[in-house]
């Protein structure tokens, strides 16, 4: 089938960053200690929801962008970057910070054969909730039903369900039927 716009994570699809998740989460867990607040057990995310109950968003989310900027900048470009750009709209949605997708996308040469870009800070929700793809399709003027999201994960494949698009694995999305 071909789409009239795609849609791509960019984590593990179009490039890889360089951050080292474990020592963003113990960092993330410093910033909330020292807030008063105890992390207990909790993942990074789990953390990042955690420091919305508390009040403390704003510093676990500097924590996290600074890693997800350096990592940005050291990134890996991956084999579905070689396949822009398309003759249809792409868009990225991410759950990284939108300042290091746009950084990762510069840091590669993407930015030109990127539209919409859209990160966990960009809209009031993440990753499966819908808002933030349902964004970068509405930016495309394209419609949810003729658009694929290309991810990664679990997560990816479910933010598509939800917001009615079709959705390829990154490794057996084959690009060849949009390059421009």
């Amino acid at each position: 089938m071909t789409y009239d716009a795609v849609v791509y994570d960019l984590d593990g699809t179009l490039v890889r960053l360089a951050v080292d998740w474990d020592a963003v989460a113990s960092d993330v867990a410093d910033v909330l200690r020292a807030r008063g607040v105890d992390p207990q057990s909790a993942g990074l995310w789990g953390m990042l929801e955690l420091s919305d109950e508390t009040g403390h968003r704003d510093a676990v989310e500097a924590t996290i962008t600074d890693y997800e900027r350096e990592g940005a900048r050291n990134s890996d470009r991956l084999t579905l970057a070689d396949g822009l750009p398309h003759d249809v709209p792409v868009g990225v949605c991410s759950l990284n910070a939108e300042v290091a997708c746009r950084l990762a996308l510069e840091t590669h040469d993407l930015t030109r054969s990127v539209g919409p870009v859209v990160g966990r800070d960009s809209v009031g929700s993440a990753k499966p909730d819908p808002e933030g793809l349902l964004a970068v399709v509405d930016e495309m003027d394209a419609t949810p039903s003729e658009t694929v999201f290309v991810g990664d994960s679990e997560r990816d494949a479910e933010t598509a369900r939800r917001a009615g698009t079709d959705f390829a694995w990154a490794s057996e999305f084959d690009q060849r039927r949009y390059r421009a």
